[in-house]
């Protein structure tokens, strides 16, 4: 037997890639192109020797923080670009001659240049808006000006008299007296303040003027008719003019504050027409001058922009990479020599020889007259673990590591997950219509693959697009289980053939819930059609899905347990086989495999018998007398003697092995405190025996005794806890088909049933809404979400540790894209 498993052939995704742990002595002189060439390869996981080191500390310090100033100056390229909405032609291609201080010194002169014309911009671009202001001021104030002489002239006479014509005493007049007076408003006493504020902070502004002066001033506003920019935000803002009337030098001091405190903006507003007039002139010409400066320069601006571009990606690429291979060298040790570097990583053992020739290429590109120093060392820790992936294992082996990453070289669940997820969703959603839309989904995920994968996609598209082909893998599966209930949109079709059952007679009007015969041979693949709306439809299918589900689940525990031996095999545990995987596969099989076997030969008999009835009494009367419940002869003494076996398994599980562990123990350090004679260095330097000692210590008896216990009880209840849960297969399988008979029988044929055209378009709406959001969405997720729970418990916790930690090379591919 061992000689045939030693036969047969590996496979990529069993187990992880064996790992070696290798050292390397680069020179200085070849360090930076040895690292970059290794980079590119992308086989080989540095370790940190320099973990008790600050970043500040570290060799390579200073040019880290090079790199991480250049992308900072390429992240304000990126942003001024994107400010400006341009798309530049990019090219990805790399130069691999160029010099880390050739790029910093052209992007010091680029972010120089384009910081320059940003100011510049943004002076001209105040002016601007300041003029555009002044230019509305101009024309809104100058109606309230114009409309206040007018007023006052026209009042004059009756104004002077009952201001000044009191009993013959003269009084101080009023400020909307004085504003009305006839003579000018600067011989009067009466001034104003125009100027320019935001639509928001209009309301609170008059308050607090009205509250500075007491009322003593007039207040007149009107909207400016466009937007003006507001330079801090780039964005366009509604804003009012306003002219202030007021009298007094203190008043004229308090409205100047409260302007400069709301951000309002004053401008002089002469009180001629002329003058006035000459004004708007000016400041149109200005205007004019100054729209013809900003266009030119934010066209030498884009063309600025442009030109860096089109080299940007490549740039940013560039630093990137730098700043990875600077980061790595920071984690090798300078040798006291300062003429060499030694570094430690992991790699796969197939890349051994690959490793070596890109070490031997960049000793000869950097013309160093030391070769790379490359040997394998021995590893005292557990290697990382390492899978080789392609785009369909890719999306499941992420699936299983959510859970938790495999121990190196266990076993992988993520092999058997690739048909034993899409299968186990496709029994909880079984309905080949569903399966259908779902197959349409991942078809055009599928056919528009390479350019989805260049585009950057939102979080849940981008969840989609990477699980693509579990998609398709669940829609075929649910294609072939909707198939086998006999579905589509909880309708059934005589797709094989027809029923096997007919009208007894020609009098049997009800065929669906009365008077069906059989009068031929089984419905040759799935569930009869004629089984739907019959009045033993539920009971047949509840009957059917609770059997398949324990049949699923029993089948799925015996995997987890068959992988479970073969763990311990390849590690050389026997104690795992004889003490834990028989009593584990004995206590299973003699109780639910036993209840797998009589649902298959009930099947097969059409036997009347009650399973429950026997499972039960199998346990409170062992020797009774089964009666109509035999479906097999010798079926009583064989339940004696699965019950004996299931009760001796339990101890089996328990005792022997923690025992054994002790006896090996005490046998591998008996006799170890009296040393050979003549015992060299070398053999203490093996093992001292301060390490035998404090190993010794580390072995606990009760410790390990307790975890054993814990850890057959938990095989023993969660055998019975987890055949249960995989009845979720039938509950959720039985809440689609009966959502979507709802959906079908009382949305869309109620609506049918009306000779309205409005109504049936509305019922078709509806059944279209609620299959696409609840049947294809909600339900989706939900048996997605079932199936999860499936593998990552009832299956994986048969035998997967998942106490490893992922293989993390260092490659430019994983890092060329990552947001710093």
């Amino acid at each position: 037997m061992d000689d045939f498993l030693d036969k047969l052939p590996q496979m990529d995704l069993m187990r992880s890639e064996k790992m070696t742990l290798v050292q390397l002595i680069i020179p200085v002189d070849s360090a930076h192109r040895s690292v970059t060439y290794l980079g590119e390869l992308g086989l080989l996981q540095f370790r940190d020797l320099n973990a008790d080191k600050s970043p500040f500390q570290r060799t390579f310090a200073t040019q880290v923080k090079r790199c991480g100033e250049m992308s900072r100056k390429l992240r304000f390229f990126k942003d001024q670009i994107d400010k400006a909405g341009l798309r530049c032609l990019q090219r990805h291609e790399l130069d691999p001659n160029i010099e880390l201080g050739d790029l910093e010194r052209q992007l010091a002169d680029h972010e120089h240049e384009v910081l320059e014309m940003n100011s510049n911009s943004e002076k001209l671009r105040q002016t601007y808006n300041e003029l555009l202001e002044f230019k509305i001021v101009l024309q809104k104030a100058s109606g309230f000006l114009v409309s206040s002489n007018a007023h006052a002239i026209g009042d004059e006479t009756e104004l002077h008299e009952s201001t000044y014509s009191n009993n013959g005493f003269i009084e101080s007049s009023f400020l909307l007296e004085q504003e009305m007076r006839p003579e000018p408003l600067n011989q009067s006493g009466l001034r104003f303040i125009s100027g320019i504020i935001n639509k928001d902070k209009l309301l609170r502004f008059e308050r607090m003027l009205f509250r500075a002066t007491r009322g003593n001033m007039l207040f007149n506003q009107t909207p400016s008719d466009e937007e003006i920019m507001d330079p801090s935000t780039s964005e366009m803002v509604e804003k009012n003019v306003f002219v202030v009337f007021f009298s007094g030098e203190q008043a004229r001091t308090k409205i100047l504050k409260i302007c400069e405190a709301f951000g309002a903006n004053c401008y002089p507003v002469p009180e001629d027409i002329t003058k006035q007039r000459q004004l708007t002139r000016e400041v149109l010409s200005r205007l004019s001058d100054l729209e013809a400066t900003l266009d030119a320069g934010s066209r030498h601006r884009n063309n600025a922009l442009n030109a860096v571009g089109y080299s940007l990606t490549k740039w940013m690429t560039t630093v990137r990479r730098e700043k990875a291979v600077y980061d790595t060298l920071n984690m090798l040790n300078f040798d006291v020599t300062k003429k060499c570097l030694v570094g430690e990583g992991w790699c796969p053992t197939f890349a051994k020889t690959q490793i070596h020739e890109v070490l031997q290429r960049a000793t000869s590109d950097s013309n160093s007259q030391v070769g790379v120093i490359f040997h394998v060392m021995h590893a005292v820790e557990s290697p990382p673990t390492y899978f080789r992936t392609n785009k369909l294992t890719n999306a499941f082996q992420e699936i299983i590591d959510a859970y938790g990453v495999a121990r190196y070289q266990e076993a992988n669940p993520a092999v058997y997950s690739v048909v034993t997820y899409p299968f186990l969703f496709a029994v909880m959603f079984g309905d080949w219509g569903h399966g259908l839309c779902l197959l349409l989904g991942a078809l055009y995920l599928l056919a528009r693959e390479r350019k989805l994968s260049k585009q950057k996609l939102g979080s849940f598209m981008e969840m989609l697009f990477g699980g693509r082909y579990v998609i398709l893998l669940m829609a075929l599966f649910s294609i072939y289980c909707g198939l086998i209930y006999n579905e589509f949109f909880s309708v059934p079709f005589h797709i094989f053939g027809g029923s096997a059952y007919k009208c007894r007679d020609t009098t049997c009007s009800d065929a669906y819930t009365a008077g069906l015969v059989k009068y031929r041979g089984p419905y040759p693949f799935g569930v009869d059609p004629s089984w739907r709306g019959s009045r033993s439809e539920l009971p047949y299918l509840n009957s059917l899905k609770m059997k398949m589900s324990i049949l699923l689940g029993i089948a799925q525990m015996n995997l987890g347990l068959i992988l479970s031996f073969f763990n311990a095999r390849f590690f050389g545990s026997s104690l795992d086989i004889r003490y834990q995987f028989i009593p584990q596969m004995i206590f299973l099989n003699s109780l639910f495999g036993y209840l797998s076997l009589l649902i298959i030969i009930k099947w097969c008999t059409g036997s009347q018998a009650d399973l429950y009835h026997v499972m039960i009494y199998m346990f409170l009367s062992p020797t009774e007398e089964l009666g109509e419940n035999e479906l097999f002869w010798g079926q009583r003494p064989l339940q004696i003697l699965l019950l004996l076996l299931a009760f001796i398994a339990v101890p089996w599980m328990l005792f022997p092995k923690p025992f054994a562990l002790r006896k090996i123990h005490m046998e591998r350090f008996q006799g170890r405190t009296y040393g050979l004679l003549g015992t060299s260095e070398v053999d203490l330097d093996v093992e001292p025996d301060s390490a035998r000692s404090h190993q010794e210590e580390e072995f606990n008896f009760s410790e390990i005794f307790v975890h054993q216990l814990i850890h057959s009880i938990e095989f023993v209840l969660g055998s019975v806890s987890n055949t249960a849960s995989y009845l979720r297969l039938w509950a959720l399988s039985l809440a689609h088909s009966e959502l979507s008979t709802v959906f079908y029988e009382k949305v869309l044929l109620l609506a049918w049933e009306y000779e309205n055209i409005l109504i049936r378009l509305i019922g078709v709406v509806v059944f279209a809404f609620a299959t696409a959001f609840i049947l294809l969405m909600m339900e989706t997720l939900s048996a997605f979400l079932h199936a999860l729970r499936l593998h990552w418990v009832e299956f994986m916790g048969k035998f997967f540790h998942g106490d490893g930690y992922k293989f993390k090379p260092f490659s430019f591919t994983l890092i060329s894209y990552d947001d710093e």
